[in-house]
């Protein structure tokens, strides 16, 4: 057997804890797979006392991250910190510009400078490798960028974040509102104490600009996303679209339409009949259409120690191996340039709730807007009277433009009538 490959590890959380972990756990497995042993000779982390529940001894330790760069020792470097900038940034740069392999966990790098990485990855002949950026254990790269090969990729879909997923299940589950929600999610460990990044569809976005570029050869381009998070998804929409036969999810969704790709995050109304719709918990699910496959779906556990190195080891097995793929699937030089399609130009169905005064003329003056608009109706749910109070209206659209939608939302939101922002989300029949 060959000589052991030897890792330089920074960022000693959860997962590069789970990764060292899962190294030793099952050493001889990996290296069998491997080809040679693959055994961690120094990390990197902000507290040398903190007690991780794993011996650390024996092992350099570098205080300064971008040092495992130029360490003798380290043949590849294994980047867990996070952040698109500061010590996590230069560390990847530093690796590859020594001609040293990376494999990373950071989405938010990738997704804001995985142009520029992956020209220096090229051009230095090394590999650059993040499955464990997108969906944890899911193994969505590699299906992509090897399993699928020879397909033209005509759309790439899922539930890419599992705090938001957790949050809109349990609101299904318990009739509970959000913020309520939200709360137990952080206790439980589900969501940060600043839970931005994830209920602002930050963190999904982040996964979608990777895995669409994959998809599509396309430069990876964060900017292009239409970003929507789950903050004002109410219990009541929740208790309403289960009575039109659907469960809200927040999805990123990239599709090949005429005249470029477009790439949105935002809730979805998913018919209950659909698998992604009943993707429940913190688990996430990638779905993929090709034109000789079909409709591939891959659901599992999408965060935690176990799952993300899961993702990281495999990455490691390969470089191991010499299995080496452009970052993007095809040579930066090949990467399509065309711009994404903005969201006014998206095209589907959507349900609308609005609190109205419940008087004559009400439902009148609301259908005038959508006619006016050319927008027509499926269904409308009323539930109740209260004279002259406010009662909940649910109208279901038939298909039009994103830009028609707007225009009418912002006329229904003038109406004197309509006594709060109506509630709009976008159906998605996957």
């Amino acid at each position: 057997m060959k000589s052991p490959l030897k890792l330089g590890v920074a960022g000693l959380g959860t997962v590069g804890a789970g990764v060292l972990t899962l190294l030793r756990g099952n050493a001889e497995l990996i290296a069998a797979r491997a080809g040679r042993p693959i055994e961690v000779v120094a990390v990197s982390a902000r507290d040398r006392k903190r007690d991780r529940g794993l011996a650390l001894s024996g092992l350099a330790w570098h205080d300064d991250a971008v040092a495992l760069a130029a360490d003798p020792q380290v043949d590849i470097v294994v980047e867990l910190m996070g952040g698109s900038e500061g010590p996590a940034r230069a560390l990847v740069e530093a690796a590859l510009a020594a001609g040293k392999p990376v494999v990373t966990a950071n989405k938010a790098l990738l997704a804001t400078h995985g142009g520029a990485l992956a020209k220096l990855a090229e051009q230095k002949g090394v590999a650059l490798c993040y499955e464990a950026a997108v969906a944890g254990g899911i193994p969505a790269i590699k299906a992509l960028r090897e399993g699928l090969a020879g397909n033209r990729i005509s759309r790439v879909a899922g539930i890419l974040n599992g705090t938001c997923n957790y949050i809109l299940t349990e609101m299904r589950l318990k009739g509970l509102p959000f913020a309520e929600v939200l709360a137990e999610a952080q206790r439980l460990g589900y969501a940060e104490a600043d839970p931005a990044f994830d209920i602002d569809g930050v963190d999904a976005a982040h996964k979608l600009a990777i895995l669409a570029a994959l998809a599509f050869g396309q430069e990876v381009d964060l900017g292009a996303l239409h970003i929507e998070g789950i903050r004002n998804v109410s219990a009541l929409d929740i208790a309403l679209a289960g009575e039109l036969g659907y469960h809200i999810k927040l999805l990123g969704i990239a599709s090949r339409e005429e005249g470029g790709v477009a790439t949105r995050v935002h809730p979805c109304m998913v018919p209950v009949g659909n698998p992604i719709a009943n993707v429940d918990g913190v688990f996430n699910a990638v779905l993929v259409e090709g034109d000789a496959v079909g409709r591939v779906v891959l659901q599992g556990r999408g965060a935690g120690a176990g799952p993300t190195a899961s993702a990281v080891v495999a990455d490691l097995v390969d470089i191991a191996r010499g299995c080496h793929s452009p970052v993007w699937g095809v040579g930066t030089a090949a990467l399509d340039q065309t711009p994404g399609l903005p969201m006014e130009r998206h095209r589907g169905a959507y349900y609308l709730r609005l609190m109205v005064l419940d008087q004559p003329g009400v439902i009148a003056d609301v259908t005038g807007v959508l006619r006016d608009m050319r927008i027509s109706l499926e269904s409308m749910l009323q539930r109740g009277r209260a004279p002259g109070e406010a009662v909940p209206v649910v109208l279901v659209t038939h298909e039009c433009e994103e830009a028609q939608m707007r225009s009418a939302l912002s006329r229904i939101a003038a109406l004197p009538s309509v006594v709060e922002r109506p509630a709009m989300i976008r159906i998605e029949l996957l």
